[in-house]
Parts: C-alpha cells; structure tokens; sequence
C-alpha cells in the first residue's frame, strides 16, 4: 500500500518532472524572526522551542551543511539531485544583498536544482518577490513556504503568532503575481480548535489558489509556553488516531492537482514531551494511507467545484515524500 496511490506528493511530482528523485536538503543559516527580536513581539510562537534557538556561529557553512546533506541523502536514497531548503526560522528576514547572496551561494552547487524559502506571511517584501522570481526565470524550481497554521486570527492571536489572516492573504496574491508557487503550512491540534477549524481554514486557503501544502500535528516540546500549558494540562494533544482521521479529512477535500510537501510532522526525543507517537514519521504516513484505503477515498474525493474533480492516483513506487 503506497501513499502516492491515494495523494498527490511533491516527491512524485519531482519525479515526474526531473526524471529522478529530487529531495530538499534542509538548511540553517542562523536567521532571526520578528516575533523574538522585538520587531513584531518577544518570545516567539507558544509552540516554538526558544531554548533551541541561537544564531549560531558553530553552525557549519551553507556549502558544508548541503554537502552534509548530499552525504546522507544519497547514503539512504540515492537520490542525486535536490532543493536547498531554508528553513530555520523566517528565512525572508533580512537585508535583501544577505538574501540574495545566501540564495546564490546555494544555487551555485551543482546539484541543486532550486530553493525551496520557509518563511512567515508578513516576512515577504515586494524586492524578496522578485528576487524569488528571478530564479523563476532562470529556469530553477522555486517553492515559496508560508507559515499559516490557521486562518482563524483568534487562533493565532492565542499562540502568540504575531501576523493574522490578512497577511497571508496579501503575500499570496503578491507571490501569485510573479508567478511563484506557494506551500503553505497547517498545524492540526492548535489550542482552541477542533475539526471544524481545520476544514474551514483548508477552505480558506484553497480559495486563494496555492499549489501546496504541508500538514503538521501540534506537538509539545521543552521550554516553550505551550510546555507549561500542557503541564498545567490547558492543553491536550491530539491522538494519533484523530489526527490521521483529520488529516484524511483534509486530503479528501484538497483538488488533486495540489501537492502535499508533508502530510506529519515529527520531534527529537530529546525535546518532545507529547504526544509520544509523534517522534516517528512512517507510522503516521503508513496510518494515512491505510485510512484512506479503509474508505475507499483518495484526494480530492470530496472536493467541491469545477476543479475538484477527484480521481484515484495511479499505482506509482515507493517514494519518501517528506524530502
């Protein structure tokens, strides 16, 4: 039983285009974030690990981390080709010449076939656009990854998030305008919300158009507000089984054109308190799949609209999504 028979994966999709496996090679290059350095708020997100965070000069340089990650990627994969992914922190966050050269620099590599830019909605100026743009036209694969989380401002309000929905609305109509693919993440399990929440905010952001997505489960991690919550239990994480039922909610109700970058989300040991079944992936990937099959469902089934007309995915070889 394979997850790409029932959703549509960037790594398939990859597959697909480039005619070999293509994964992300995830990149830290000590950037900062408005909502700890004062600019927006202090502290960061309720559910973000402050103690984890330092811009840390003992991080190894850009070209040793892809270089690190070529090493491991090709040892599990065999994979050959990849996508530099910034994705520590806000990674849109800086002077413009910083940007470009940490982009370049990354570009640079022979096998690096394009950027992948995690970031936060009220992050992307107009100049980060066009820079992004840019390489669009240069022929180089460009994802564009917008921290969401939830479209409901009361929610985001509550984890201390700093930006509401309106922001995200006004980068995604900014980046549609270059023509820039977006991804935009969504956590299952936010304090407050239930199901209803989850759908609706996957209404919200389909109805803006973006080309992907990526789905997480809240998890618990030391030395955040979310912690101390969850110990005073005014907080309860999701079980496993209800988060692969919502997640299959959400995959059913997503147009089978869009491509799921990740469908879970997982924690080292050595920070998650809870839940506990978030410190693996696969168990989740492979619940996903055999929930779907348990339904006879598969994206897009229960999409509505002129491009929501599901289909099955056809039967296509294992395939590590989560890149």
């Amino acid at each position: 039983m394979y997850l790409p028979q029932y959703v549509n994966t960037l790594g398939q999709d990859l597959l697909h285009r480039y005619g070999e496996p293509v994964h992300k090679i995830a990149l830290d290059v000590g950037f900062t974030c408005p909502n700890r350095d004062g600019s927006i708020g202090v502290g960061g997100c309720t559910f973000c690990n402050n103690a984890s965070f330092s811009p840390n000069q003992n991080q190894p340089s850009l070209v040793q981390q892809i270089e690190n990650g070529r090493r491991a990627v090709f040892r599990i994969t065999g994979a050959r080709l990849y996508l530099a992914y910034f994705q520590a922190y806000t990674n849109t966050y800086a002077e413009i010449n910083r940007l470009a050269a940490l982009y370049d620099e990354a570009l640079a590599q022979p096998d690096v076939v394009g950027l992948s830019v995690g970031t936060r909605p009220d992050c992307v100026s107009e100049a980060v656009l066009d820079l992004l743009a840019s390489y669009r036209q240069r022929g180089y694969e460009v994802w564009l990854e917008l921290g969401l989380q939830s479209a409901f401002d009361e929610t985001l309000q509550r984890v201390n998030r700093g930006h509401g929905f309106a922001a995200y609305r006004q980068t995604v109509r900014a980046a549609q305008a270059r023509g820039l693919p977006i991804c935009t993440h969504l956590i299952v399990g936010l304090p407050g919300e239930g199901r209803t929440h989850n759908l609706q905010t996957l209404a919200q952001v389909l109805e803006l158009g973006v080309q992907g997505l990526k789905l997480h489960p809240l998890h618990v991690v030391r030395h955040t507000i979310l912690a101390v919550q969850w110990k005073q239990k005014q907080y309860a994480p999701l079980g496993k089984d209800e988060y692969i039922d919502i997640a299959c909610d959400l995959i059913e109700r997503t147009p089978p054109q869009m491509l799921f970058h990740r469908l879970t989300a997982t924690a080292p040991n050595n920070i998650l308190l809870a839940p506990q079944w978030c410190a693996e992936k696969w168990p989740i990937i492979n619940g996903i799949a055999a929930e779907l099959a348990r339904r006879g469902s598969y994206q897009g089934k229960k999409c509505q609209g002129n491009k929501c007309q599901g289909k099955k995915m056809d039967r296509l070889p294992a395939f590590d999504m989560d890149q």
